[in-house]
């Protein structure tokens, strides 16, 4: 139970992370001056690098250490299993993509409005939703 525990604790400061950074990104994007420009790198930086990034290298290693210890045999017959490893591989890639936002906004070379932030900032949510239904239903 303490492999789940802290897998879940370190995945809600995961997606913490990921619902917040790209709302900076929409304040980043809609601003104008230095001084609130130059903010919002930094607090970008250190949400990217200080919080998302080890939230998700720890759910990384919690989430397989439980399948080494508990869910191998599961994992080689549940479907739901597959689906959510595979949804969790896509949700790193949106990770790595937030990063590559990141780094355009920090190089002032972004070409995304505040509008396409906006609705970035709903794909977490979906990722959510399908890896807790699939993970507390486990339907197939």
């Amino acid at each position: 139970m303490w492999l789940k525990a802290f897998h879940i604790i370190f995945m809600v400061t995961w997606f913490a992370g990921l619902f917040y950074l790209p709302r900076l990104f929409v304040y980043h994007a809609m601003s104008s001056d230095v001084v609130s420009i130059e903010r919002f790198k930094i607090m970008e930086r250190k949400l990217y690098f200080g919080i998302m990034t080890p939230g998700m290298i720890l759910t990384l290693v919690f989430g397989g250490w439980m399948l080494h210890e508990y869910a191998w045999d599961l994992y080689k017959t549940s479907g739901w299993l597959h689906l959510k490893l595979a949804l969790i591989v896509l949700l790193v890639g949106y990770h790595s993509w937030c990063g590559i936002c990141l780094f355009k906004l920090k190089h002032d070379q972004n070409r995304h409005s505040h509008v396409f932030f906006r609705w970035m900032n709903e794909v977490p949510v979906v990722f959510l939703i399908a890896i807790v239904l699939l993970a507390s239903l486990k339907p197939f």
